[in-house]
Parts: C-alpha cells; sequence; structure tokens
C-alpha cells in the first residue's frame, strides 16, 4: 500500500550522492515534490515539508544520511497530532462505546466488523449495534459479517428509530458486561442535515467515548473535506482510512492529521476482515522508508497464534514430523493474520517483494483450493504421515480431488522441501539465516 510513495522517497534519497552538494539537495527535493504532488498530498503540506527539510540540511550538513533523517522526523511530525490520541483506548468504565460515521460506500459497515473483530482478537468482548436503517440490506448485511466472524451483534427487526436501538444496545452491552459497543450508523451519498440530525441525537443518546470517521482513501482530497466537514459538527476523535490497499498515490493519509489536526487511528488495507492495522506514525515512517514494522507484525501473530501451540509446533518441525493436518492449521492461521502483501512490507526492505505478490489470497486461489482439495481425499492415517503415500495412494487422491498424478506429485514435493527448510530454519540460527535467504531474493527480484 505504500510501494508508490517508498519508490518515490528511495529515488529522492539516491540523489543525494555527495556531501555538501546544494545541486544534488536541489534535485533531491525536485524529486520529492513531483511525487508528493501526484501522490495527492495537499501542495501547502508539501511546499512547508521541503521548505522544512531544506533549511534542517543547511543547518546541519547536507548528505544522505541527513537528508534520510530529516525526511523521517518530518514525515512523522506531519502524521502526528500533538496531544491526541493513538491507537484503541479503552474507557476507565466498560464498555467502551465507539460511534462509527461516514458517507454511504466509504466502507463503514465493513470497517465496524474490522474493528470489531480486531478487538475481539485483543481479548475483548466487543458487542455491534445495527444502528444503520436507511440503506437496504445493511442490517442483513451486518448481520452476516457478524456471523461469519462470530461476534455478537444487537440489532432490533422491529423498531424503526436508530437513537432508541443505539440506547438499548448500550444498555444491553453494561448489563452483559462488554468491554467495547460499536454502533454501526447510516451513510449518506452526500452530507446533509437530516444524517448530522440522526447522528447528533445517537451521540447525545449515549455519549460515545469515540467517534470514529471512516474516509474511502480512494476519494483522495474529498476523503479530507468530507472529514472536515463531519468533524465541524460531530467532533472526530479519529479516522479510520478504508481501501488504502486500492489507492496507488497514498498521500491522503500524510494530508488528514496536517490538515484538520485529526488523528489516523487505524487503516484498511484489504478486504478480508484482518485487514485492518493500527496507524502508528513513527511504524508507518519506517514503512514508507522501507525498514519494515516488526513491532506492529510481532503484534499481529501475538494475538493470532497460541503460545503452546506455537511451541508444539516448532518441535515437530525440528523432529520433522509436520504434516497435513498441520499445514491445513498454519493455513488458516495465516488467513487470520491479512494480507500477504502487507505482511511482507512489515519485514524490513521487504517492499519490494510484497509489490510482487499483489492480491495473493490465501483462500480463494485455484492452487490453494487443489492443494485442499488433495489433502481431504487422503485418509486420516495419511494426513499424519506423509510417508505411507505410494503410487496407489497418490493416484486415489489425484482422483478425489480431480487432479492429475503430476499435479499431486508436485504438491508432496514441494510439501517435503518445505518441510526440510522449515527444520533447517528452526534452529538456533535460523531466524538470521532466513533473514539473510530473503534480503537476498529481495535484491534478485526483477524491477
Amino acid at each position: 500500500m505504500f510501494e508508490a510513495l517508498t519508490d518515490s522517497f528511495k529515488t529522492a534519497i539516491n540523489k543525494m550522492r555527495f556531501a555538501d552538494d546544494e545541486k544534488s539537495l536541489k534535485k533531491a527535493l525536485d524529486t520529492l515534490k513531483k511525487s508528493l504532488l501526484k501522490a495527492d498530498v495537499h501542495h501547502k503540506i508539501v511546499k512547508a515539508l521541503l521548505l522544512d527539510i531544506e533549511q534542517e540540511l543547511k543547518e546541519k550538513g547536507i548528505g544522505k544520511e541527513n537528508f534520510l533523517l530529516s525526511l523521517k522526523n518530518n514525515l512523522t511530525d506531519l502524521l502526528t497530532v500533538e496531544g491526541a490520541k493513538q491507537g484503541f483506548v479503552y474507557s476507565s468504565k466498560p464498555p467502551t462505546t465507539v460511534l462509527m460515521c461516514g458517507l454511504q460506500g466509504s466502507g463503514k459497515t465493513t470497517t465496524t466488523v474490522k474493528l470489531a473483530s480486531y478487538l475481539k482478537h485483543k481479548k475483548k468482548k466487543v458487542l455491534v449495534a445495527a444502528c444503520d436503517l436507511q440503506r437496504l440490506a445493511a442490517v442483513e448485511q451486518l448481520k452476516q459479517l457478524c456471523s461469519q466472524n462470530e461476534i455478537d451483534l444487537f440489532a432490533d427487526e422491529v423498531e424503526q428509530n436508530p437513537v432508541i436501538i443505539a440506547e438499548n444496545a448500550r444498555k444491553k452491552a453494561q448489563e452483559g458486561l462488554y468491554d467495547v459497543l460499536i454502533v454501526d450508523t447510516a451513510g449518506r451519498l452526500a452530507i446533509d442535515e437530516e444524517l448530522m440530525a440522526e447522528l447528533a441525537d445517537i451521540k447525545k443518546k449515549i455519549s460515545p467515548d469515540e467517534v470514529f470517521y471512516v474516509a474511502d482513501s480512494m476519494t483522495g482530497q474529498d476523503a479530507i473535506r468530507s472529514a472536515g466537514t463531519f468533524n465541524e459538527q460531530m467532533e472526530i476523535s479519529g479516522v479510520i482510512l478504508s481501501k488504502y490497499d486500492g489507492d496507488s498515490k497514498g498521500g491522503v493519509a500524510l494530508g488528514l492529521a496536517s490538515q484538520l489536526h485529526i488523528p489516523l487511528r487505524f487503516i484498511g488495507i484489504g478486504e478480508k476482515v484482518a485487514d485492518l492495522e493500527l496507524f502508528m506514525p513513527d511504524r508507518v515512517v519506517n514503512r514508507l522508508m522501507d525498514e519494515g514494522d516488526l513491532e506492529t507484525l510481532a503484534e499481529k501473530t501475538a494475538d493470532i497464534i497460541d503460545e503452546k501451540q506455537a511451541r508444539k509446533m516448532t518441535s515437530k518441525i525440528k523432529k520433522g514430523q509436520f504434516n497435513f493436518n498441520d499445514f491445513l492449521d498454519q493455513l488458516e492461521s495465516m488467513k487470520k493474520l491479512g494480507s500477504m502483501k502487507s505482511l511482507m512490507g512489515m519485514i524490513p526492505g521487504m517492499s519490494g517483494m510484497s509489490s510482487k505478490l499483489k492480491d495473493m489470497d490465501l483462500e480463494n486461489s485455484a492452487e490453494i483450493k487443489s492443494i485442499k482439495a488433495m489433502i481431504s481425499s487422503m485418509t486420516k492415517k495419511e494426513r499424519e504421515n506423509p510417508a505411507l503415500l505410494n503410487n496407489s495412494r497418490k493416484k486415489r487422491i489425484a482422483s478425489g480431488a480431480g487432479l492429475s498424478q503430476l499435479e499431486v506429485n508436485r504438491f508432496l514435493k514441494q510439501f517435503k522441501n518445505a518441510a526440510k527448510m522449515a527444520k533447517k530454519f528452526s534452529g538456533k540460527k535460523g531466524m538470521q539465516d532466513l533473514q539473510n535467504m530473503m534480503s537476498q531474493q529481495n535484491m534478485n527480484i526483477p524491477r
């Protein structure tokens, strides 16, 4: 999601070839200016950013290292709202109540479920309230999404007043000892008085701890303008940028904090429920600089992967006992982590590889479906012991999965090689060896 800006920053930094070379500084700043304007960053922000970098370098010395440091510090300042909340802040008196608002089509309902799922993985008890009674099938959509992700939903098929539904949902959250209540409200195709009046009534009745505005990053500067209008009337405490993975420009994230002084709290980086990430300015800048975000990666894996299960799996890998049931378990865990493209972007120096992954789907790709079909065609003993698979068994599995024996043989070979590699990297120096291999592979990717 940051590839275009990251490539632009790399190009600008590489213009700084020599120390104390004002011509190279001018070239670097010109490159940066063009890139930021192309990325839909407001021209006033671009002008101020370049001026700050130029003045800083003339004071501290012109050079690549100082340019990089100045760019990082100024970008972090640009994304930071002084004194504002970061991440998700829980109320001292549960339930923490969140009012979701935004225009129709911004991805508000999907984002509501993503946020609920994110908090659920943090071991919080979450209730979602269906208060969008304007859009046809909005409540039904929320019902399906909550059911699929095992999230509690409060909906009222009879009541037609969203204010009363929100109030009753809050009572249910208090009585049910929920940690968080998230209220999904109606959006409109444009901002109007009726929408704002309804939101104001809900806000007055439930006194939310947070008012999150969901902005569609694909709309660029329009997202900033509409967020500003909502903020004037609703006092937004944070913005969640949706569809950020589809925004080839990416500059809207740089404009929200500095133009509106409203903090970005989360970003949606894919269609899956797991594709929601905290927006922490320093971490985002590290990713923009292709320095990764190991903190977020560690948090995501800690939320999803059970420590006991991880130790058990590591032990099996070391003993060479990794089987097809383990493979399916790991596949399910990986799905919960979100898009592979985003995960690769969190590893230092791997943004080049992440762009090659595009929209790798661990659930719906033809290859994954074929693999699942193969494993489903195996007996319980075959899944637990891959060594049992002789030619006659392979032939039966191929027939059951609707594949050729050649395809089955190819998968089994890949599985065997992967198990060997996992065993190799499970030792004391395994992580270092893996990082070295990945870095080398990243260098060899054609650009």
